[in-house]
């Protein structure tokens, strides 16, 4: 345990659909108790959202009061020596980095996905990626094409957020340091208003080593949200241009559940699986052969990713992102060219006629994983980062 850093503020607002980010608060939350700290939490859920008018979310996203008096009679009473925030959006708002430092409490910041950046976080639109907001202190762009929620209105009030922090300075003066999951979003995020050097980069890890699998499976497996972002139709469509027989589990739901329900009934090789508990994604990942991760969007860090790492399983995933640098081609998995199935395909008949090549890339994911991603490693970072920030928030006093 770091003797000048006993008592922590984790502070995040939960998504109405669990998510990534969701589970990175609560395992660094149980990383930091284990290792000695105190940890203190503060959290929203945005089902508060359903019960608000249009006006008073809006109002909440820009300036959340009750929040920045809340926050603030909270550090006044525990003092912890650090805020560390996941999602603020939309409900705890960056009023409550404003409550952290009227406080005197060092500020950092989990960046995982672009919110700063992109009225809908994910820089893209009608299914392709998209900057066009990137580097604009009014992200207008973003509102003429309602890409929040597909609604002017809500992508007004997103839009709004924005501009005033960046006018306000926020972004640059109000965190002490920013954690991006990967030199991509390291670089995205620095083309944004946020001062490079305040950025560092820190992955995700997983809590508990699930061990290393087989792969004496026949097939190849897909984790995550069936949705136009996540390459499902790419991942489909190479299927039907396969040459090879090579058999695909689709283990998850969203809303494109009813096209994968469709193809699983025309193609044999497709098995739809739907949503499934954590254990059951592990056992799947240690008998398949490969984990297929089609993304069509900037990902800012899959943890499925790790996650197969952590089982031995290579990774065949589109050449974008964080995807290209957290995937070395050749070595732990293969790229192929984002939204292209015809190259999707052919990735997958050379996993079939190359079964050494595959088991050695196994290997080297699981090596990968033991050096970057375990649980030791990610407390020594988050420390490190902890104690930066206090200098920081130090020198600015």
């Amino acid at each position: 345990m770091s003797d000048e850093l006993t008592r922590v503020l984790l502070l995040h607002n939960y998504y109405q659909q669990p998510g990534g980010e969701d589970q990175v608060f609560t395992a660094e939350s149980a990383l930091l108790e284990e290792h000695g700290h105190q940890v203190l939490r503060y959290s929203l859920h945005n089902d508060a959202v359903n019960g608000m008018s249009r006006l008073a979310l809006a109002r909440a996203t820009i300036w959340n009061r009750t929040v920045y008096q809340k926050v603030r009679s909270l550090i006044r009473e525990e003092r912890p020596q650090v805020a560390h925030f996941y999602n603020t959006f939309p409900l705890v708002s960056p009023a409550a980095y404003y409550a952290a430092r009227a406080e005197g409490v060092p500020v950092v910041q989990t960046v995982q996905n672009y919110r700063m950046l992109c009225t809908n976080a994910f820089l893209m639109r009608e299914g392709r990626v998209c900057e066009d907001c990137l580097g604009k202190t009014l992200p207008w762009p973003g509102v003429a094409h309602a890409c929040y929620r597909e609604s002017r209105p809500a992508s007004g009030a997103v839009a709004t957020m924005l501009a005033t922090h960046s006018a306000l300075g926020t972004w640059t003066r109000a965190v002490d340091v920013y954690i991006a999951l990967t030199e991509f979003v390291r670089q995205k995020i620095g083309q944004g208003r946020v001062p490079v050097d305040k950025i560092v980069v820190k992955p995700n890890f997983i809590r508990s080593d699930p061990g290393v699998g087989k792969g004496q499976g026949d097939y190849v497996l897909f984790v995550g949200r069936l949705s136009d972002e996540k390459g499902v139709e790419t991942m489909l469509a190479a299927w039907e241009q396969l040459g090879a027989e090579v058999r695909l589990k689709i283990a998850g739901d969203g809303p494109l559940a009813p096209r994968v329900s469709r193809a699983a009934k025309r193609f044999e090789r497709i098995e739809w699986l739907g949503r499934q508990p954590r254990d059951r994604i592990f056992e799947l990942m240690k008998n398949a052969r490969a984990l297929l991760f089609p993304s069509v969007w900037y990902e800012a860090f899959p943890l499925v990713i790790v996650e197969a790492f952590a089982v031995g399983l290579p990774v065949i995933a589109s050449d974008l992102g964080s995807m290209s640098s957290l995937i070395d081609h050749g070595r732990t998995g293969l790229h192929f060219r984002p939204g292209n199935p015809r190259d999707l395909a052919a990735r997958l008949e050379w996993i079939s006629a190359h079964p050494v090549e595959l088991k050695r890339m196994g290997g080297n994911a699981r090596a990968e994983f033991e050096a970057k991603y375990t649980a030791r490693r990610n407390y020594q970072l988050l420390v490190e980062i902890y104690r930066a920030a206090a200098q920081r928030a130090d020198v600015q006093r």
